[in-house]
């Protein structure tokens, strides 16, 4: 992806984030924040046999935190836990540097060369590691 498309990107879903509110009572509601700086993100996640029906979020975080918020939304809303869990490892895979498809990560490739500055890495990470908890929640509970 070049420079451009990938700012255009971040940019777009920062400063207009898909789903960010307060979700009703009856979400999982997981809070994921990072200690090194101001990022602190409540994430709703609103599960129907095993489909991601809704997900929603509230809370202060950077431009790469509310990107990959919104875009992760985007990428879940409708899947199966399975599909979630698939993004899930594919998403920290590219992150990491690993092998991941990355035809099922769409616009969340505009994080492809985040390692490149490695103290963003956790901004990048950080909603995904919200909704792996809002699964384990969900696992937990059933």
């Amino acid at each position: 992806m070049d420079p451009e498309t990938r700012r255009a990107i971040i940019m777009e879903n920062y400063l207009n984030p898909y789903n960010r509110e307060p979700a009703p009572a009856n979400y999982i509601k997981v809070n994921t924040n990072n200690e090194s700086c101001i990022d602190n993100l409540d994430i709703y996640l609103l599960i129907e046999d095993d489909i991601i029906k809704d997900v929603k979020f509230t809370g202060e975080a950077c431009a790469i935190s509310t990107s990959a918020t919104s875009i992760m939304i985007k990428l879940l809303l409708g899947k199966t836990i399975s599909e979630a869990q698939n993004l899930l490892t594919n998403y920290r895979n590219m992150i990491n540097e690993l092998p991941y498809d990355a035809e099922i990560l769409e616009e969340a490739l505009c994080f492809d060369e985040i390692y490149k500055q490695q103290n963003r890495k956790n901004c990048a990470l950080l909603p995904w590691k919200g909704i792996e908890k809002a699964l384990a929640k969900y696992q937990e509970n059933k």
